[in-house]
């Protein structure tokens, strides 16, 4: 996928989800735009008693929020790509895609 034929708020958050993954130093770094345009970033969770992915926590940001459907959702990882979870999550509030981008920003299928 070249970064060329990306929509612009898709550009936008996936420089979102990279700056959350290099602010926090995370494994991952993920954003979702959710039906009225708002953004909201996140990083992987770790700690001894709860263990969420970027994408979990950006889903659940935008639920906490009132969001009720996303537009889009972005994953920036050095790792393979969106989980099944990862997947079921974006889906279960009606996005149906998950761009994947490495850590430079350059977007890759996912």
């Amino acid at each position: 996928m070249s970064d060329a034929i990306l929509d612009p708020e898709d550009k936008k958050i996936i420089v979102l989800a990279r700056s959350a993954r290099a602010r926090n130093g995370a494994a991952e770094g993920a954003a979702v735009r959710d039906e009225t345009g708002r953004t909201y970033s996140a990083t992987n969770v770790a700690l001894p008693s709860l263990t969420l992915s970027a994408l979990q926590v950006a889903v659940a940001m935008a639920v906490s929020s009132g969001a009720e459907s996303l537009e889009a959702a972005a994953l920036v990882t050095a790792g393979d790509g969106p989980s099944d979870a990862d997947t079921r999550a974006v889906r279960d509030l009606g996005g149906e895609a998950v761009l994947v981008a490495g850590p430079d920003g350059t977007p890759r299928q996912s």
